[in-house]
């Protein structure tokens, strides 16, 4: 299924010369242009992509537009698995397109219910030393293979379908050296939790997390899976495992041996940041509301009341993380006033929960089954009630992410979320022993997967692809056309906002909203729903004028990769962000689509700003050409601010163009005006 392996002449080509670690190793192995030097635009190869039908709509219309004929990577993969509740007929008219489009451009196409893609990819796609890229802000799950994956936007996405190279910033490498080995009672989740409880939801901005020493041989790939997964919450770029024993395991076990490849760090290689955790060290741990930073250890909060736990999502897909709580739960009935709901993380996991009995026991200590899916993790089902604690094994819980605009949602891993289910409260699970005379379980997992290839449709054959019309329903609009970024800006500040802004923040997910993720202008009605519900409508007002500012905090952007949440700004009239710093994924994502993201130069002056000052900008193409502050003038109050960007010269001509797809146009255009 996976296509043929070429790393490994690769990296001997390049001829290392110098002790590197496994994130430069992947990143040297891949370059196409600029200098491995943290902060400079470096372009790599890609050889994966991932999408899924939140994002991949958008993805597959991007296509459309660039006119491309078959994919040009080594694998892309198309999955369903976040909008799967079908209350009407939306969602199945986008899967419908989704299929059409894999057929048409020569993608795989993973079914409604085959799973979650992160999970899924890793599974029966993922090989050590490959890169990837994907349009969903956890793909660097697929770090646990050794590879070096990377969440970006959709249009990101699409240019590597079409061979496009990925540029990003050279992030530092942050060495985490892990000794140990975890006590009972705690696991992977409570690894990522402790690194989140250390640094926050900003601490791996412009940094790639590199896990090495002597504790991995402790955790099995998929451990590894959940750890790499929410390194998004820290605001990482990726984060990677080397590709060891471990690693082997896993490919073994997927019947996939053959594309196993060795890659370790060298044994003299350095980081740019240095880190140690003593696994044994390591506690149960929860993050508070809402916020996957706001982590504590579970005794600071034991005792509150629970009336819902989650078990599943890409943060905790493993069969091991479904089969210890099925082990704890096992011959009890859970707590008369807890929804106790199970998402299988996949086809294949659940096939092998069910060889193994674990399904059994879930559903007969009163778990409800659900689809598999991301479900609750994106609001998509399981809402709970207004103001009731739910305890989630999930990578995130910003405000209303639930589907409940009240939520209070904590993240814990499987064994609090266990012993919560059997208590009806916040509950230490090391106090199972004494509560339930219960020993930590020791668990038997089976020695292979239940591997199952039913529900993935794998590329047509080129000339068969080449007849294909892509299905658009009435749903599905044709992407909108932004205009260059004028040298002059007179605009209102529309909003203001704080620190760590969410795309969730910015666009909504769940039910009501992700059903129009490819209907741009109805999906703009939602924009900052949650913050201002009044925003639409007074942007909207400003689109056929001179549009409008968003003043922003720090981390403006943090969390998804959605690049919905710049396009429907965008359609509304955005245009230009002046922000303290920004999430990664997000600041690109305005980059990409025309919207001028610029920094405060003095992080006091956001300040000194107010919803409905005019704000002035002018010379902005000789500013951002030569890469000279921008001096912004407050007319409202008669003040000025010195404003900065970061982008490069490609970022810089993509901008003035009015987005990447514009730009790219323009230099095919120009292209072929030199052939002629």
């Amino acid at each position: 299924m996976a296509a043929a392996r070429e790393f490994p002449g690769d990296i001997r080509a390049r001829k290392l010369t110098v002790a590197h670690n496994v994130a430069q190793k992947l990143i040297a192995s891949h370059l196409l242009s600029g200098e491995m030097k943290p902060g400079s635009e470096i372009g790599l190869r890609i050889d994966q992509t991932l999408t899924q039908d939140a994002t991949g709509t958008l993805v597959m219309l991007e296509l459309e537009a660039l006119g491309l004929d078959r994919a040009r990577t080594e694998v892309s993969v198309q999955y369903v698995d976040h909008n799967l509740l079908q209350s009407d007929s939306k969602n199945a008219e986008d899967h419908d397109f989704l299929r059409s489009a894999c057929q048409r451009f020569g993608l795989w196409f993973s079914k409604a219910g085959n799973g979650v893609s992160h999970p899924t990819h890793m599974q029966r796609f993922g090989i050590p030393g490959k890169t990837m890229v994907g349009s969903d802000s956890h793909t660097p799950a697929a770090g646990s293979l050794g590879m070096l994956a990377i969440g970006v936007g959709g249009i990101e996405v699409a240019l590597a379908i079409a061979g496009e190279p990925l540029y990003i910033k050279m992030p530092k490498i942050w060495g985490v050296k892990l000794t140990g080995q975890l006590p009972a009672w705690t696991s992977a989740k409570d690894v990522i939790l402790e690194m989140l409880r250390r640094h926050g939801v900003k601490g791996g901005v412009n940094r790639i997390v590199e896990y090495y020493g002597p504790g991995l041989a402790t955790l099995t790939a998929m451990d590894r899976h959940v750890i790499a997964n929410m390194g998004a919450e820290l605001g990482a770029t990726t984060t990677v495992f080397p590709a060891d024993d471990q690693v082997r395991l896993f490919l073994r076990a997927e019947q996939r041996e053959d594309d196993y490849t060795e890659l370790l760090a060298d044994e003299d290689a350095g980081y740019d940041v240095d880190e140690e955790i003593d696994l044994s060290t390591i506690v149960p741990l929860i993050a508070l509301p809402s916020s996957p930073g706001s982590v504590v250890p579970v005794r600071e909060v034991a005792g509150r009341p629970v009336e819902q736990v989650v078990i599943g999502s890409s943060a905790n897909p493993g069969l091991r993380d479904f089969a210890i709580v099925a082990a704890i739960v096992k011959g009890r009935q859970t707590h008369a006033g807890v929804s106790f709901d199970v998402n299988p993380s996949s086809r294949q996991i659940l096939q092998d929960m069910t060889r193994m009995g674990a399904t059994l026991d879930l559903i007969g200590a009163g778990a409800r089954l659900h689809q598999s899916g991301c479900m609750g993790c994106i609001g998509m089902g399981q809402a709970p009630a207004n103001g009731s604690i739910s305890l989630r094994t999930m990578p995130r819980n910003f405000p209303g992410r639930s589907g409940t605009d009240e939520d209070s949602v904590y993240l814990c891993s499987p064994e609090t979320a266990a012993a919560a289910a059997l208590t009806g409260t916040i509950t230490d699970p090391r106090d199972l022993q004494e509560l339930f005379d219960l020993e930590y379980p020791s668990l038997e997992l089976p020695a292979t997967s239940s591997v199952n290839l039913a529900m993935l449709e794998g590329p047509l054959p080129p000339e068969e692809s080449a007849q294909v019309e892509l299905v658009k329903g009435e749903n599905i609009s044709s992407l909108p056309v932004f205009g260059p970024l004028a040298d002059h800006i007179e605009a209102p500040v529309a909003l203001k906002v704080g620190d760590d802004i969410s795309t969730d923040g910015i666009l909504p997910a769940g039910a009501k909203v992700l059903p129009y993720r490819s209907n741009i202008p109805k999906l703009a009605e939602f924009t900052f729903a949650q913050i201002d519900e009044t925003y639409p409508a007074r942007a909207a007002e400003t689109r056929e004028a001179n549009g409008h500012i968003i003043v922003a905090g720090a981390n403006y952007g943090q969390g998804s990769s959605r690049e919905h949440a710049a396009i429907t700004p965008r359609f509304l009239g955005l245009r230009a962000v002046l922000a303290v710093s920004y999430a990664r994924i997000h600041w690109q994502n305005l980059a990409n689509f025309g919207v001028l993201a610029i920094e405060f130069a003095d992080a006091a002056d956001h300040d000194r700003i107010q919803q409905g000052d005019v704000l002035m900008l002018t010379g902005i193409r000789e500013a951002l050409v030569a890469g000279t502050a921008i001096t912004v003038h407050n007319k409202t109050r008669d003040e000025d601010y010195v404003a900065r960007h970061g982008l490069s010269t490609r970022q810089v001509d993509m901008v003035l163009a009015g987005g990447l797809i514009p730009w790219l146009r323009d230099r095919q255009t120009r292209e072929t005006g030199a052939q002629d």
